[in-house]
């Protein structure tokens, strides 16, 4: 096992440890630094534990320790100033771990290419953090994963490496409740869940996630701790599901789904709004009910009801692709083919930069496949990252926003309704746009040709 620090404190017995992250004297590492794990990580900091951030992408340490924020809706703050000082150490390797009182894990659990949960990065950050981190160590997986991923999976690789779970290592869970781009409700001002492996755990994980959350709000199991998380995202996934069906619906009846929601919204009770749109997008909502789906088939399951939602979903950007060549064919008699498109939005939400699972990428993709030349406008992607599905679309550049642009294209495809776009200039200067998020008629009512799907 690797050796601690000369400077760090012996290892810890559960009331030592205890004592340690009440009186926030603890460090606490951080694996994964991204839009879970690095506001997580600032939460920590602030708050006045010492941190240690872990992630594999060399840039982004470097970055973090100059005091750069590789993601624009996330400040720094003091970070460079608490980098020099020594409250804040970051590297890309796991034995810096070494010096950890608890570690947080902070890392994506992804559908594998038949759609079906893979933990490769929990199971390979597990591995790694093993056998470096001290006795007595909290380690807590944060990781959107299926009910049983702690108990089944991450206890066993501790104790393959020789580490006795509830003694020598305690274990807990906590699902991360991120949104990003979301100023009200940020890190600290969110209840948190914890569930431990045992009591000492649980009591532990509650303790270091106190200072940093509005709530502690504990459950009884680590499995009841993961499918909260999922039951969170798979409310939504359904309820989203179902306007996007009802928008299919009432639009054949020649009926403004929007106004209907708008209306519906006004009643005080027994009534959640939820808005249709091109598809789902980010790391949580399109990937969680198909955590779940599998799990259910373990015990003879089926989610009939959650499988439904998802095959609504996925099917929406074709749904949209065809909805924009019907809209070119009724307007100028054109089809898809050769056709001058600009795609305004790829991220999968407003005014964020993440493109994760974004219902804009397939959009982009289908109308290319058929024939037309795709371009894309976003304030908040400058160009398109690498992605498992969608790599043959990296690189590409959103292009300016002008009146000139707008005018030769065949059609402006609103994808994501990002604030601070001049909609009135879009619809002034557009051919036709096909609007997927009523933007048009709330910035710019009643300016050009527009279309809603």
């Amino acid at each position: 096992m690797t050796a601690r620090s000369d400077h760090a404190p012996a290892p810890l017995d559960p009331t030592q440890l205890l004592d340690r992250l009440k009186a926030r004297d603890a460090t606490i590492g951080v694996v994964g630094l991204g839009y879970v794990g690095l506001p997580l990580l600032l939460a920590f900091l602030e708050s006045g534990y010492r941190t240690l951030g872990v992630d594999t992408d060399p840039e982004k340490i470097s970055g973090l320790l100059a005091g750069d924020s590789y993601l624009p809706h996330i400040p720094l703050g003091d970070l460079a100033d608490h980098a020099a000082s020594r409250r804040f150490r970051a590297s890309p390797g796991a034995e810096i771990l070494a010096d950890a009182d608890a570690v947080v894990v902070c890392v994506p659990t992804p559908l594998d290419r038949h759609r079906q949960p893979d933990l490769k990065f929990v199971i390979s950050t597990m591995e790694s953090i093993a056998p470096v981190v001290p006795a007595g160590c909290l380690v807590v997986l944060v990781s959107t994963t299926w009910p049983g991923t702690t108990a089944e999976v991450v206890a066993p690789l501790f104790e393959a490496a020789g580490r006795t779970v509830g003694t020598d290592i305690h274990l807990a869970y906590s699902p991360e409740r991120e949104d990003p781009g979301n100023d009200t409700f940020t890190t600290a001002r969110i209840p948190r869940v914890v569930a431990g492996d045992d009591a000492i755990s649980a009591e532990l994980a509650k303790a270091l996630f106190e200072p940093v959350s509005a709530s502690i709000v504990s459950v009884s199991s680590t499995r009841s701790a993961e499918a909260v998380k999922l039951t969170e995202n798979v409310f939504r996934a359904v309820n989203i599901a179902l306007v996007n069906e009802l928008k299919r619906l009432y639009g054949a009846m020649d009926i403004d789904i929007w106004e209907v929601i708008d209306a519906a919204s006004t009643k005080p009770f027994g009534y959640m709004r939820f808005e249709p749109g091109p598809g789902l997008g980010g790391h949580c909502i399109p990937i969680d009910p198909f955590y779940l789906s599998w799990r259910a088939r373990a015990f003879e399951e089926t989610a009939r009801f959650v499988e439904l939602a998802g095959e609504i979903n996925t099917a929406m950007p074709s749904r949209i692709v065809e909805a924009a060549a019907q809209a070119l064919d009724n307007a100028a008699s054109k089809g898809l083919q050769d056709a001058d498109i600009l795609v305004l939005g790829v991220a999968y939400k407003r005014d964020v930069g993440d493109v994760r699972e974004s219902p804009a990428l397939r959009i982009i993709e289908l109308l290319r496949r058929r024939g037309a030349h795709v371009n894309f406008h976003d304030p908040h992607v400058h160009e398109i990252p690498p992605t498992r599905e969608f790599g043959h679309l990296a690189g590409l550049r959103s292009v300016p926003l002008d009146r000139a642009r707008l005018a030769k294209c065949d059609l402006v495809l609103v994808v994501t309704d990002h604030g601070g776009v001049d909609y009135g200039l879009v619809g002034s200067a557009s051919a036709l746009v096909v609007d997927t998020r009523n933007a048009m008629d709330r910035f710019a009512p009643g300016v050009g040709t527009v279309v809603k799907a």
